[in-house]
């Protein structure tokens, strides 16, 4: 395939939005964006890209400076401002592109190349960008793994932006494989139909009980959020990291699997892909502590009653919900016509999800469970609470005294990603891994389709989590056991699968 530049479609929409973004020049950091520069939230998001041609380095220089460049926020420093008590601002700056793109030699016959590229992302994780140029660099692998030809590693401060905004951001930049001039596209949200005015007393009592229902339920995750901020803490398992953790290097690893089977679980349960994920991490994470709760006992299977689980393991996860208008095909084209377009910020409110740690007999009550506690959430504001609370605390307490909950176990985030394979500067897209690293847990899990592949990535502390391919496995293994448990109880047609 031959590479190219993309050349950004300019209308007069776009350049409105490209001044007004440039009068953000010289604007304090927002708080929540301070809050990522403390010790214990210091978080950086890392995005493995595979390409199924190799690299060409030249190509992707040229093309960064008309793209990503163009943003403010990758052309700026982060400045402490003398006149506002040191708080950091904005700052426009000429871009050496040579501090942010690295292109190491690498020895194209080494024996263990994907150790090499985990080995090399763990190593990142270990070191800070300076501040005193902007917080982002670009990583150029050149070399044949066992799912691609090369590996792009981009790794950015948190402070510039949440997860959503630079995968948009990140995907403003590409194009379909199938067409090089035409932009990706993504799975449409379905949008509930709203309840029609008219239709009598009981849909008026229907309506009002659902208000009063959200409003009941966001009381209570909001003394439950409360509870757990000052004293509740998950039950210490052998995935849950001490206060500190945050601040210790990263070992990140991923695994595909197949979108399909995951939407065949879908169809089945109708429930949605974020219902089956979460199912199948519940399960998961139930194998692998039940193994390290037997310490290898070979008679430590699946059923119940060989369960090693303590009871009542109290096990949640700080799940991220994006807080921007669900987009569409159409609206999510307009904004990937310029990368300047792209508005980068904090949208993001999180909820405590509790997850069920127990061995089941029927796997499917892994996603039944996640079902449950997926519809009880999605009815409460938590997720717009924890955000305000958190912009509130900022500007009343300061960045000192903020951090993210400590008290969970683990990260969980699922983004849905193009429809279809997408170019990068002609360099064709084999897999998208985007995690975190700085997070105040020992366990990151991150969930992102692509095409027709869903990819699980893990970023774990080592000291807690040492064996994070086995984690993969068990992943793996549990997406395997409830889809054909699906099949076997002919909730599908085993003839159409």
């Amino acid at each position: 395939m031959r590479n190219r530049a993309i050349k950004p479609i300019q209308t007069a929409k776009n350049v409105e939005n490209v001044l007004s973004i440039t009068d953000e020049e010289q604007q304090p950091l927002s708080p929540m964006a301070r809050m990522f520069h403390e010790p214990d939230s210091n978080v950086y998001i890392i995005i493995i890209i595979g390409f199924q041609t190799k690299i060409n380095p030249e190509v992707m220089r040229a093309n960064l400076g008309n793209t990503l460049l163009k943003h403010p926020r990758f052309s700026s420093l982060q400045v402490p401002d003398e006149k506002n008590g040191g708080q950091l601002k904005w700052v426009r700056t000429e871009v050496d592109l040579d501090n942010h793109v690295k292109f190491p030699t690498i020895d194209p016959n080494m024996d263990f190349p994907d150790m090499y590229v985990e080995d090399y992302v763990s190593n990142l994780s270990k070191t800070k960008i300076r501040m005193s140029i902007p917080m982002w660099d670009l990583h150029l692998l050149n070399i044949k793994t066992s799912n691609a030809e090369s590996v792009g590693i981009l790794r950015v401060h948190h402070s510039i932006g949440d997860g959503t905004s630079l995968m948009s951001l990140f995907m403003s930049f590409t194009r379909k494989a199938s067409d090089p001039e035409a932009l990706p596209t993504f799975p449409i949200s379905k949008k509930q139909k709203p309840c029609s005015s008219s239709g009598g007393l009981l849909q008026h009592f229907i309506k009002l009980f659902s208000v009063l229902l959200i409003y009941w339920n966001t009381l209570v995750d909001i003394v439950m959020f409360l509870i757990t901020i000052f004293f509740l803490d998950d039950t210490k398992t052998p995935l849950k990291g001490p206060l500190g953790v945050g601040s210790t290097p990263r070992r990140i690893v991923h695994r595909t699997v197949s979108l399909e089977d995951v939407k065949l679980v879908k169809n089945a349960m109708n429930a949605t892909i974020n219902d089956v994920m979460v199912g199948v991490t519940q399960g998961a994470l139930s194998r692998y502590l039940n193994r390290k709760y037997g310490k290898n006992k070979k008679d430590g299977g699946v059923a119940e009653a060989n369960s090693n689980l303590p009871k009542n393991i109290r096990l949640r996860a700080t799940s991220f919900v994006n807080l921007r208008p669900h987009l569409v095909n159409e609206s999510a084209a307009e904004k990937t016509k310029s990368s300047s377009n792209v508005r980068l910020g904090k949208l993001i409110g999180y909820v405590l999800f509790p997850f069920t740690i127990a061995l089941r007999e029927d796997a499917l009550d892994y996603v039944r469970s996640a079902k449950a506690t997926g519809k009880r959430k999605k009815a409460s504001l938590e997720a717009v609470y924890t955000y305000f609370m958190a912009k509130t605390f900022l500007k009343l307490f300061g960045t000192k005294l903020a951090s993210f909950p400590t008290q969970t176990t683990l990260w969980f985030s699922n983004v849905a990603g193009p429809s279809e394979e997408i170019t990068l500067y002609g360099h064709q897209v084999a897999y998208i891994a985007p995690t975190c690293f700085g997070q105040p847990n020992a366990l990151m899990i991150h969930v992102v389709s692509y095409a027709n592949k869903m990819n699980i990535i893990l970023s774990v502390d080592e000291g807690i989590v040492p064996d994070p391919h086995q984690l993969c496995d068990d992943l793996e293994e549990s997406l395997k056991l409830i889809k054909d448990a699906v099949i076997c109880k002919g909730l599908v047609d085993c003839r159409v699968y």
